[in-house]
């Protein structure tokens, strides 16, 4: 049996970890492409590689970009890729409002260069796309919900807007040149690879570092806006079920749960032991121009015609990321400890 070769756009995020790691397990080659920077981060990568030392040769790196349509279309047509995933964004939403030309330009014009690349192949051999969506196209307004690959958008950032104009190209594409592209309307899935400036993880980081005496507070924005959360290794396991499946389709992926980010600082803090109450300061800079209050999906779709489930509960998730963070803090402590002067006894 041939092996099957995977492109994966932003392969240096969270789920550009969990989804190689999921295709290496099956036996993918795996290509990705990285930004040149003064000072690339290439951790989680580096850390699969670690973790799967006899996959190694199969994960392959070269630069890229997808804002650089000649360059992205050079770079397929070599590859001859059977299955494409398009994770690379400009993915925090609140970064989206100071920086809105730029997340138009990752976030759409990107998708918008890989679709004619693919196009392009598909004119040569076959071949199946993957477009990372978001629960933020939908605005999150109490009529909508649970939100299903039914429910009108209302996006409500410059990063939802971004999104929802290449969920369309996606369609576009598919309808129009016969293309198998699907996109994937994903609610919010963390892990302890999530950025540390996304609100779970600065939430997991700091109950750690307060717990080590390494940080005295946290500083959030809204805290009753209520997210469906479920764990990221979940799924990008639904991104490779869709591109298995017979015809192209949109699905949504979500646990149907909904809790607020106080539940998820009780959660948090609990599990080493302290009240966030103590901790915690509300900062108006952390509060979007246009809030999204409420987002909870409707995964009926995904279930019955993929066969598709979360497997890990909300709880399960934020003990996940509390427990690897602790490790994360004592370390550091040790270090710290190690620089610091003996006690006179």
């Amino acid at each position: 049996m041939t092996q099957k070769r995977a492109f994966v756009t932003g392969i240096t995020g969270q789920d550009g970890y969990y989804l190689t790691r999921l295709l290496l397990e099956k036996g993918y080659d795996v290509r990705g492409i990285v930004r040149r920077t003064s000072s690339m981060s290439r951790r989680r990568i580096d850390q699969l590689k670690d973790e799967m030392p006899d996959c190694a040769d199969r994960i392959t790196m070269q630069y890229g970009d997808v804002t650089d349509a000649a360059g992205l279309i050079r770079i397929i047509m070599e590859l001859e890729p059977d299955e494409i995933y398009n994770l690379a964004a400009q993915s925090h939403v609140r970064v989206s409002f100071d920086k809105p030309a730029y997340t138009q330009a990752a976030n759409t014009d990107g998708c918008l260069n890989l679709l004619e690349a693919v196009r392009l192949l598909n004119q040569r051999k076959p071949v199946r796309f993957y477009q990372a969506s978001t629960s933020e196209m939908f605005g999150g307004l109490p009529e909508t919900v649970p939100q299903s690959e039914k429910t009108p958008f209302h996006p409500r950032s410059p990063y939802a807007t971004a999104k929802v104009a290449a969920f369309h190209h996606t369609m576009n594409y598919r309808e129009a040149y016969g293309l198998f592209a699907c996109n994937g309307i994903l609610f919010n899935h963390e892990s302890p690879m999530r950025g540390e400036n996304f609100v779970t993880r600065k939430i997991t980081l700091a109950a750690a570092r307060i717990k080590e005496g390494l940080q005295s507070g946290i500083a959030l924005g809204n805290i009753d806006a209520q997210r469906d959360w479920g764990y990221a290794a979940d799924y990008v396991e639904g991104m490779w079920m869709m591109l298995q499946h017979d015809e192209p389709e949109d699905f949504v992926l979500a646990t149907g749960e909904a809790h607020t980010v106080r539940e998820f600082l009780q959660e948090a803090f609990s599990r080493v032991g302290l009240d966030y109450q103590d901790y915690l300061s509300i900062d108006s800079h952390y509060f979007r121009p246009t809030e999204v209050e409420l987002l909870c999906g409707d995964a009926r779709k995904a279930r019955e015609v993929l066969g598709w489930e979360p497997k890990t509960s909300f709880s399960e998730l934020v003990q996940l990321m509390v427990d690897h963070d602790c490790e994360l803090a004592r370390q550091e402590r040790a270090f710290h400890d190690l620089g610091r002067p003996a006690q006179a006894t």
